[in-house]
């Protein structure tokens, strides 16, 4: 009895995109299995239980040799044991160091060390992310914070060379990192609105704005620490609400400015001295590590909070602070403009980002 077997031979590693993502997630084989077998691989491929398996198995045992590779990407183009085509090797990459929402919002801000790393028992029971899931995340956050930390040149760009991620998730992580070197706080209650994107959007003006390499493309550490001589000519803002003929002059501007082209006018008028004390008292604090932790906490309180009691939509909001920025530059003994555009520029921005109606 003669039998008829189709052989194919090739040297290119077969990588399931589904069952490595099951495998990123942390899914056991078994688990694994079960997921495919519900999805209807059995009927569409026409195997048996038995050979899916296997095939996970063995699967699963490619990932976990290839994951040494992705903890340093650029060798996994030069290695020999797997034989994987340029476009998944991208695709490979940016899996492993992709990360959910829900659980990078969780750990924004905290210190990347083990007592944190403890923590995230609690964090996956929260998030119903797996747990290894969970660790693998952390140690990618914590990985490319340590490779890019001390680097020269923007940090945005450091992190796409090294790990060669693609352009918003390089943003990601510089976001991440950033957070991380100043320790911002974004775990209190009244925070909790504000999602990832939001955060990492507010980073990114930081980044470009305040830092040294906003200023020195040549500087170390350029994209990673603020500007400490900016934040402290910061403090010279601090005329705009002491003198009272300035405050009164900015508000007159100001008023004039907006008067006919809002609902909440009155309200604006009102709470004008109060809210730029906050905005500008925000400013004078930076200088101090404490201050600029609680920077978003600052941000709610002095400014978003205040608007939000009186009804102001975000239109308001960016109305109000167009002219509240502009109105400076044409008061006369006013000498800090090139300070002030670039602290409001950032504010602008941010409280744009974060005023949800």
């Amino acid at each position: 009895m003669s039998v008829e077997l189709d052989v194919f031979v090739g040297n290119t590693t077969i990588m399931d995109k589904e069952v490595y993502q099951l495998w990123l997630n942390g899914y056991t084989v078994n688990d694994a299995v079960k997921v495919r077998i519900e999805g209807g691989v059995m009927e569409e491929c026409e195997a048996s239980a038995e050979v899916l398996l296997s095939d996970t198995m063995d699967q699963y045992r490619t990932f976990q040799m290839c994951e040494r590779l992705l903890h340093h990407p650029a060798k996994l183009a030069n290695q020999l044991l797997f034989q994987i085509p340029p476009d998944r090797q991208a695709m490979l990459i940016e899996r492993y160091y992709a990360f959910d929402d829900s659980f990078v919002r969780e750990v924004l801000g905290k210190k990347l060390s083990k007592g944190t790393k403890k923590d995230l028992d609690d964090v996956s029971t929260k998030t119903g992310i797996t747990l290894k899931s969970c660790r693998r995340q952390f140690d990618n956050f914590k990985r490319v914070f340590k490779v890019v930390e001390e680097l020269k040149g923007p940090l945005v760009e450091n992190i796409r060379q090294h790990f060669l991620l693609p352009d918003q998730l390089a943003r990601d992580y510089a976001a991440i990192v950033f957070f991380a070197n100043n320790r911002f706080e974004t775990g209190k209650k009244k925070l909790h609105y504000l999602t990832f994107q939001d955060f990492a959007f507010c980073a990114g003006q930081l980044i470009n704005n305040w830092t040294l390499g906003a200023v020195d493309n040549i500087m170390e550490d350029m994209d990673v620490d603020l500007d400490k001589e900016f934040l402290q000519e910061l403090k010279d803002l601090k005329i705009l609400i002491t003198d009272k003929d300035l405050l009164d002059q900015h508000k007159s501007l100001v008023c004039t400015a907006l008067r006919g082209k809002t609902n909440v006018f009155n309200e604006m008028e009102a709470n004008f001295k109060n809210l730029s004390r906050g905005l500008v008292n925000i400013a004078a604090k930076l200088i101090n590590a404490k201050d600029v932790r609680d920077f978003f906490i600052d941000l709610v309180e002095k400014f978003i909070e205040p608007c939000r009691s009186d009804k102001w939509t975000s239109i308001d909001v960016n109305l109000y602070l167009t002219h509240y920025t502009n109105s400076v530059h044409i008061l006369d003994t006013f000498k800090h403009h090139a300070v002030w555009t670039r602290y409001m520029g950032v504010i602008k921005s941010c409280i744009l980002r974060m005023y949800h109606d």
